[in-house]
């Protein structure tokens, strides 16, 4: 078995941000990696201190552990340190740092192996961030846009509703405006709720409120209001602990994949049980293998040369929604469309 001192010296010497210093902490060697990354030449190097390279981020505690390890443990020490560069810039390294003894145990100075992870730090720092901006928007949308899309917006259409009578209603043609009001506000109350469920999910304490649901009544509800609801048919289902809202969106993507990705002239989906553990979600579109099925589940991937606009998250999504339930989903190519298998227990 290949360990680290059988590898080439040369790739180590690559990969690696390498430094020796003597026993005062002096810089008695620096690789072209090291030189590189921290912007120092190797004369500004030589004879300094590792200070030179120092963010004042760490406390003493943090480097009073690593003489610690190193020193009177004898023991290497690891840890990821946050460096600044010659020009002001922070960088950040996984370091291994080891004390060297000589023959009599006399502490004569210091190695050092590094691996530069600044780009994997820094992403990790934007996702972060960018759930901070999440979990700010979804308390924004949790307590401010509630009022206003579940409280007032429903007592002003039923206060409008009360003082039109029906001639009015009937005089001024009244009917289909109202029926969009009411219709647009139970659109926006489904989209909003769906919204609010996936704000939750990004939540450190995170938990996937479910109930018992009859699959096949809220699927049917949640089909009511869509322009397809008459290319799906949803037999029987079973009644299973499920989040409503967050369920319905990952079955609704994988009907309007079956509708969308169809050339049949008469477009169909049907959802049925196929035993008394796994639905199932037919089509009669163009079919897709289970190796298509894994591979079009990544983020922002897209069949090669297709015609119809997306994302390319749709499928991601509903996996995810999936997974968070408990549920696995296969996927089988018929002679003619697809056959999803979604285990539910």
């Amino acid at each position: 078995m290949m360990t680290l001192s059988t590898l080439p010296h040369d790739l180590i010497d690559a990969a690696s941000l390498i430094s020796r210093t003597d026993a005062k902490g002096r810089i008695i060697y620096a690789n072209e990696k090291f030189v590189e990354v921290s912007g120092w030449t190797l004369p500004e190097l030589i004879g300094k201190d590792h200070k030179i390279v120092n963010s004042g981020i760490h406390s003493e505690d943090f480097w009073k552990n690593m003489y610690n390890v190193t020193l009177k443990e004898r023991k290497v020490w690891n840890s990821i340190v946050t460096n600044r560069s010659k020009c002001g810039k922070l960088y950040h390294v996984d370091t291994y740092i080891k004390a060297e003894f000589d023959v009599n145990g006399k502490h004569t100075g210091f190695s050092s192996v590094r691996q530069d992870i600044t780009k994997l730090v820094e992403s990790f720092n934007d996702v972060n961030q960018k759930n901070v901006y999440l979990e700010y928007a979804a308390k924004i949308l949790r307590h401010d846009m509630h009022s206003g899309i579940n409280t007032y917006i429903p007592r002003g259409i039923a206060s409008l509703e009360r003082r039109l009578n029906p001639g009015i209603i009937e005089s001024n043609r009244l009917e289909v405006p109202l029926r969009l009001l009411k219709d647009g506000l139970k659109h926006t109350q489904k989209v909003y709720l769906g919204v609010k469920e996936f704000t939750n999910l990004v939540r450190e304490d995170k938990v996937l409120e479910k109930e018992d649901k009859d699959l096949q009544k809220i699927l049917i509800s949640y089909l009511s209001m869509t322009s397809y609801n008459d290319q799906v048919i949803v037999d029987s289902l079973i009644t299973i602990p499920v989040n409503e809202s967050l369920f319905c969106t990952a079955v609704d993507n994988l009907i309007r994949n079956g509708l969308k990705y169809n050339d049949s002239d008469t477009r169909w989906v049907k959802i049925y049980m196929l035993d008394a553990d796994t639905m199932a979600i037919q089509d009669n579109g163009r079919g897709m293998s289970h190796e298509d099925f894994s591979r079009m589940s990544y983020p922002y991937t897209r069949r090669a040369n297709q015609k119809e606009k997306g994302t390319g998250l749709g499928l991601n999504i509903c996996n995810a929604i999936l997974r968070e339930h408990g549920f696995a989903i296969n996927c089988e190519k018929l002679e003619q469309g697809t056959l999803l298998k979604v285990r539910l227990r």
